[in-house]
């Protein structure tokens, strides 16, 4: 009698055990695998597309609706059954009168942190209180979202990845287009039209706290000596071609680096004209830098913005490459330099028979580094340290293929430079920081530079162009990179120009100024972008 019931009890868990794995095979089809626009290498789950099972103590888990793990038992059918009816036949009620639509606080909202759930830190299913602004994970009954609905009495929630919104814990998906502008300032997008006028914008975009700013010109967040990376970023947002490319993400959908979409996505935000606020937070960038850069780079530790750029460039290049080797970033920065290199080499093994060996070599480079002349050793009769000036065309005759550049290390090499190839946009740093074995040491000079009409044909040989075209040497200041203090400390800001009215504006971090144009010239520049003339 009790081997009969006991196997009647086996029988029925058993069919209850598989009735829930037709459930979990019902949720998992095929169309709940995620968009192409998703980040590749991020697993974005969704409590009504995946529950997982695993065994554990020899018995069957089942994953939760939040993606803990819940142990197997009875439940009363009336109770389970019915609430995820919904869920399973993925039949979601949608409706356009919600009545906690007007509980939505625009103020709070902030989608420029990394997107997890502010209790269990996962990335998977996060949805934001669009009444308080805090993350939570999932939607169902046992999630933390569910719990905030009830606990705080915040019903309309909004899914970070596919922008539904519902309201919880009603569970209905809500159909407003009034909530449009919120998914605006989440996912901004451009169209191609747009994107073609937005240097022709002159009009002005206004915050909900009633600020006024201009797209494109907006702050960014300095969450702790992050400057390096914020003069950076703002100096590449005036590369027209390169941030046209990153305002469609449809040019670089196939790419799996999350640092090239955490680089578009903070492109789009900073051109946003819809933003709610006048300024933005890179967090979500600087953690994919940190992570791209195995922590060379990193909140809370100051870089130096000429070895970030390089950095930058030559990363966002190896990943957005295609198979000819060329990519947006060789098509804006990359030029070609002649190489002449004059060294010592013993021929018959003996010291004292020693000749002189000629080699030629072409080099690409991204960036020019240009050497500053020596500070004076002593003060003036006023006991002052005089400051000296040097105009920026004799620091670039270091490439005019005569001037000889005396190399100590790897070995002692005396090299000459020849341009024979210009970049549509060229970016020269000064080198202002020497180190030796005790201290880094900054040099002060000031480069005397102009703004607009740089001719380089007047001042370095450059190679003649073919028959059909026309050789471009002209070029205009479009972002000046300023270090202000102590080498090892001090800060950077930078001078960048508004195409749409030529005016420029000096920025560091949040703080952004209309300057005038000789302001620009009189600072220490550190790094400079010219742009070619047309």
């Amino acid at each position: 009698m009790g081997s009969k019931r006991e196997r009647e009890d086996n029988e029925g868990e058993g069919e209850l055990l598989e009735s829930k794995r037709q459930n979990v095979s019902e949720l998992e089809s095929p169309d709940s695998s995620p968009p192409a626009s998703l980040l590749p290498g991020f697993h974005y789950g969704d409590e009504d597309e995946e529950e997982r099972k695993a065994p554990v103590n020899g018995k069957e888990l089942v994953a939760g609706l939040n993606g803990a793990p819940v142990e197997e038992e009875e439940e009363d059918d009336d109770g389970e059954q019915g609430l995820y009816q919904g869920h399973r036949s993925r039949e979601i009620e949608i409706r356009r009168d919600c009545p906690y639509l007007d509980a939505v606080n625009r103020q709070v909202l902030d989608f420029d942190f990394e997107k997890f759930c502010s209790l269990s830190l996962s990335n998977l299913n996060v949805y934001a209180c669009l009444v308080c602004g805090k993350y939570y994970q999932g939607r169902g009954r046992k999630s933390h979202a569910y719990t905030h609905s009830l606990e705080a009495g915040h019903h309309v929630f909004i899914n970070l990845r596919t922008e539904k919104v519902y309201c919880l814990p009603d569970g209905y998906e809500i159909s407003d287009p009034s909530l449009d502008d919120i998914r605006h300032v989440l996912n901004p997008r451009f169209t191609e039209e747009q994107v073609e006028q937005i240097d022709k914008n002159k009009q002005w975009s206004r915050a909900l706290d009633g600020s006024d700013y201009l797209p494109g010109m907006v702050g960014l967040n300095n969450i702790k000596e992050t400057d390096f990376v914020n003069v950076t970023i703002q100096s590449l947002m005036r590369v027209t071609p390169l941030r046209n490319f990153f305002l469609i993400p449809k040019n670089y959908q196939h790419c799996k680096s999350p640092l090239v979409h955490r680089f578009g996505e903070l492109t789009r935000k900073i051109w946003h004209a819809r933003n709610f606020k006048g300024q933005v937070s890179p967090h979500e960038f600087l953690q994919a830098v940190m992570k791209a850069s195995k922590k060379r780079f990193r909140i809370g530790a100051q870089s130096d913005p000429v070895e970030f750029m390089s950095w930058m460039l030559n990363t966002l290049h190896r990943d957005l490459k295609t198979k000819k080797n060329t990519s947006i970033i060789y098509d804006c920065f990359q030029g070609e330099l002649e190489v002449v290199k004059e060294s010592y080499e013993n021929t018959d093994g003996e010291t004292e028979h020693r000749s002189l060996v000629t080699t030629t070599s072409r080099m690409p480079f991204l960036m020019l580094g240009l050497d500053l002349p020596p500070p004076p050793l002593f003060k003036d009769v006023m006991e002052k340290n005089i400051i000296p000036q040097v105009p920026l065309f004799n620091i670039l005759k270091k490439f005019d293929g005569e001037t000889v550049t005396e190399v100590v290390r790897p070995r002692i090499e005396r090299k000459r430079f020849c341009i024979t190839r210009l970049p549509r946009y060229l970016i020269l740093h000064m080198q202002r920081f020497t180190k030796n074995n005790f201290f880094v040491e900054k040099n002060p000079t000031l480069v005397n530079f102009p703004v607009k009409n740089l001719e380089l044909r007047d001042y370095i040989p450059l190679p003649t162009p073919n028959e059909n075209e026309r050789l471009r040497s002209k070029y205009d200041l479009i972002g000046n990179i300023v270090h202000d203090g102590k080498p090892g400390e001090g800060s950077y800001r930078v001078f960048v120009q508004r195409k749409s009215e030529e005016l420029w504006y000096e920025m560091q971090d949040l703080h952004v100024s209309e300057t005038l144009p000789q302001m620009v010239a009189l600072s220490e520049a550190y790094m400079q972008i010219y742009e070619q003339q047309q």
